[in-house]
């Protein structure tokens, strides 16, 4: 049975003057749920985790969950490049009550694709919930490969992946040579193409800003209503745009800012966008959320 399926959100981590704001992550959560988001991705990249403390992440992991109450699933990421301390930190959360967890793949030391089995074999023989590896190649220098994919999926807990490497070739290689992995989309621009290869879904970014519209393409598709889904994906283009006009979460949480959900503050080393993004991400957000939402949600 697949942890989810439609739209996961890859929540943010809201900051206020330094430390986790969890008074604005009480809003997050809530609007993602009225929005119809089909699960939860805390402490993931558009989460910062690289820069939550060990006691911030667990925090964080334990809060996601007290609030969202079952409602809708929560995964926890909790990868790293010490299968030691991943295999700690994964107990943690499933001591914490998490749905699933997400794992990505070790990166700076990284390893060869025998490594990357051994890895998330030891880290899936540690825990008894489900597991979606995160294969983000441009981020860690390490790429997996279909045919590994394929070795990870004999594991009864490794039961899928986000798919961020951008390759659509690979990613229809692993759909074929894996028919009953869990492919989720991890680029919000790839997410129609991996839906119709038999992906189950998405965990998105632009889904903080428009979760409403995310889940309704996924909804679109898999209630055989291709033309809507076409259209919505199209119409994502702007806002895609302008939330990769930098780092991710730099102009997500800018536009958040926007919108009033939570501040735009980001650790180090992230840093506000540039004047020249601000100037070329506004108009973007603009044109791409009037299409979505009331103009008045933006500019209130």
């Amino acid at each position: 049975m697949s942890v989810f399926q439609g739209s996961a959100v890859a929540i943010v981590t809201p900051f206020h003057n330094g430390a986790v704001d969890f008074t604005a992550f009480t809003r997050l959560i809530e609007l993602q749920i009225a929005s119809g988001t089909d699960a939860i991705v805390v402490c993931g990249t558009t989460g910062e985790s690289a820069t939550l403390t060990v006691d911030e992440k667990l925090s964080v992991i334990q809060f996601v969950v007290e609030r969202v109450n079952g409602r809708v699933p929560v995964i926890a990421g909790t990868g790293g490049n010490c299968t030691a301390t991943v295999i700690e930190n994964s107990r943690s959360a499933e001591a914490i009550g998490v749905d699933a967890l997400l794992v990505v793949t070790p990166y700076y030391n990284k390893t060869t694709q025998a490594g990357l089995i051994a890895h998330y074999m030891a880290v899936a023989d540690s825990v008894d919930l489900p597991i979606i590896t995160y294969n983000v190649p441009s981020r860690t220098g390490l790429n997996i490969l279909p045919a590994t994919m394929a070795e990870l999926l004999k594991h009864e807990n490794i039961v899928g992946t986000k798919e961020a490497s951008g390759n659509i070739e690979q990613i229809v290689n692993l759909a074929a040579l894996c028919p009953d992995c869990d492919i989720y989309a991890g680029n919000d621009d790839h997410v129609l193409p991996v839906l119709s290869i038999g992906g189950k879904g998405v965990i998105s970014t632009i889904a903080n800003v428009m979760p409403d519209a995310m889940h309704s393409l996924c909804e679109s598709f898999f209630k055989g209503d291709l033309a809507a889904a076409r259209e919505m994906q199209i119409q994502m283009i702007p806002l895609w745009r302008a939330a990769f006009c930098e780092v991710n979460p730099i102009p997500t949480k800018a536009m958040m800012g926007m919108m009033k959900l939570c501040e735009p503050e980001v650790r180090l080393p992230l840093v506000p966008p540039s004047e020249a993004s601000s100037l070329n991400m506004a108009p973007r957000f603009v044109v791409a959320m009037a299409v979505f939402v009331p103009l008045a949600v933006i500019i209130a």
